[in-house]
């Protein structure tokens, strides 16, 4: 009867010590908790800062800021294109337009009081998403 050779066999390459069957990790060892920690340890590698996210505690208020006022103006510029298109459409009264006018106005402002207050501009609220360009459009 002729054996087939083993794949798990393969002798070990120069730089590769065979532990296969002699360490702590496949035996259960004394040393098998430390295996998570190695794990662990290699997938906590350094990002390059490009992906890290600053966390200084001294502008925590003002990062919050930036990002809850970033999703507002999203939410009010999508406000006021749904508005426009209702006015195209014809399916508000005078009345309607007016009220949705002097709301998006002082939304407006208010929005131009928060930035202040944070010392924010514009373009701090515009998110870069990536590949998906920036949040806010520029219109």
């Amino acid at each position: 009867m002729t054996s087939r050779p083993n794949p798990d066999a393969v002798p070990p390459g120069p730089a590769e010590p065979d532990t296969r069957s002699t360490d702590a990790w496949s035996t259960g060892g004394p040393s098998a908790g430390t295996r998570s920690a190695d794990i662990r340890s290699a997938n906590e590698r350094p990002r390059p800062a490009a992906h890290r996210v600053a966390l200084d505690p001294e502008t925590v208020g003002r990062d919050l800021a930036s990002l809850v006022l970033a999703v507002v103006e999203l939410l009010r510029q999508l406000m006021e294109r749904q508005a426009l298109r209702r006015v195209d459409q014809g399916d508000l009264s005078d009345d309607q337009v007016e009220r949705i006018g002097l709301t998006l106005m002082a939304l407006e402002d208010r929005m131009a009081e928060l930035r202040e207050r944070f010392d924010l501009t514009p373009e701090d609220l515009n998110i870069d998403l990536g590949p998906l360009g920036p949040l806010l459009s520029s219109d």
